[in-house]
């Protein structure tokens, strides 16, 4: 098999627009939610969510008229935009530039998303409703089809290689990074653009999720606090929004053009639950066998790992992923730090696992693992280090990343420092 490595990296979260705004952030204990704003929130029981901030792009916020002009923003919805923003970051990072059709022709996207143009086809229900459906705008549907990420990124960049997406739920970042190194390892590419974006605050996203009795709906007066994860007092998870993307690529093909390589993707795992929509089975078999399969496939211990960046949404299932951690590591959970970075950055659902394996990624540069905020409680005792309200500096020499999803949908990413 080919190896697989990172040499671009690019985000758009609720703390910030770019890596290292974000990473400073993170690390610095701050945390993304506020009451929303994009909507009267009055009939919904949820008053708030992790934004991104728009700005003029300066001090860290989102500008979109940096990434795409605002003729052709008017014809997608914002995930798309998202993930266009968090794809040039990416590429630029990587400094790759194809200079022939081979190149080209090597070169693959793959971004999913979880939901996709939900905002877009609420709007356009009413439209129908209102107006009947010939004012329907042609753009609608590729405005709103969750491949379409992919196909703009390669439209923009001249990408013709495999152009391809992952819909995962929340584990779609996750799929989208392990399913493209594969192609990569495989043979199928050198260089693949891979990651997930999303958008989901909007009403019609807030209600649904309610509806699950999924959100946390107790800290209208202090959002900050309400993403909790393991913490006693936690309600539910907080929704996030924006988008995280890698360029991932063969690492001689990467060594021979001098890049830059942040880490390598050693493995990768997947599993299901068969158990139920939307809850893990109580015993957390099919996270633990998701991380065993990347584990092996990387061919460590798990004695071996530094760092894990867990699922962990703030929700009840916090407590079935630790326990299924406790069983992978054995004896050696007292020698790991485990954090949620969803208690800073709120839920991103189809964008989450590309964004925390960026965070893993960074923790692997810096040698730190971010904290989990606001866990002052722990809902019960383990030996594994939860970085609680801190940033925990130590040797990171492997991290691993977990997402799950509706519909017992899981993935576990592991990446190391790269070893010649």
């Amino acid at each position: 098999m080919r190896r697989v490595v990172v040499t671009g990296l690019g985000m758009v979260t609720p703390l910030a627009s770019g890596v290292e705004e974000t990473w400073s952030r993170l690390l610095a204990g701050e945390s993304g939610a506020g009451l929303i704003t994009r909507f009267d929130t009055k009939d919904v029981a949820t008053k708030y969510a992790c934004e991104i901030p728009f700005g003029d792009g300066s001090n860290g916020t989102f500008n979109p008229d940096d990434w795409m002009e605002a003729k052709d923003r008017r014809k997608v919805d914002d995930f798309i935009v998202y993930g266009m923003a968090a794809a040039e970051q990416a590429v630029r990072d990587s400094g790759w530039v194809p200079e022939n059709d081979t190149d080209r022709e090597r070169t693959g996207v793959l971004i999913g998303s979880g939901i996709g143009g939900l905002q877009s086809i609420a709007e356009t229900a009413v439209l129908i409703k209102e107006r009947g459906p010939k004012r329907v705008s042609p753009f609608f549907i590729p405005g709103a089809l969750i491949n379409l990420v992919s196909g703009q990124v390669s439209i923009r960049f001249g990408f013709k290689g495999p152009n391809h997406a992952v819909v995962t739920a929340c584990s779609t970042g996750a799929h989208a990074i392990g399913d493209a190194a594969r192609l990569i390892a495989l043979g199928d590419a050198d260089v693949m653009i891979a990651g997930g974006t999303e958008s989901p605050i909007c009403e019609i996203g807030i209600a649904g999720f309610n509806a699950c009795k999924a959100l946390s709906t107790k800290r209208e007066a202090d959002p900050k606090a309400a993403s909790r994860p393991w913490d006693v007092d936690r309600d539910g998870f907080v929704m996030g929004e924006g988008a995280g993307v890698l360029v991932l690529e063969e690492y001689e093909h990467a060594k021979a053009r001098g890049a830059h390589i942040y880490a390598e993707i050693l493995g990768y795992g997947l599993s299901g639950d068969a158990y139920h929509i939307t809850a893990p089975s109580e015993d957390g078999e099919g996270g633990f066998r998701s991380m065993s399969n990347a584990l092996a496939r990387a061919s460590i211990k798990p004695g071996d790992l530094d760092y894990i960046n867990a699922h962990g949404t703030s929700t009840m299932a916090d407590v079935i992923e630790l326990g299924a951690v406790e069983r992978l590591l054995g004896d050696a959970a007292g020698n790991v730090v485990m954090s949620s970075t969803k208690s800073s950055t709120g839920h991103l659902l189809g964008a989450a696992g590309a964004v925390e394996a960026i965070f893993c990624i960074l923790a692997l540069r810096d040698q730190i693992c971010p904290p989990t905020i606001n866990l002052d409680n722990p809902a019960r005792e383990t030996p594994v280090d939860l970085a609680a309200n801190a940033a925990v500096r130590r040797k990171v020499d492997y991290v691993l990343s977990n997402s799950f999803g509706f519909g017992g949908t899981n993935a576990s990413l592991v990446m190391g420092r790269v070893k010649e």
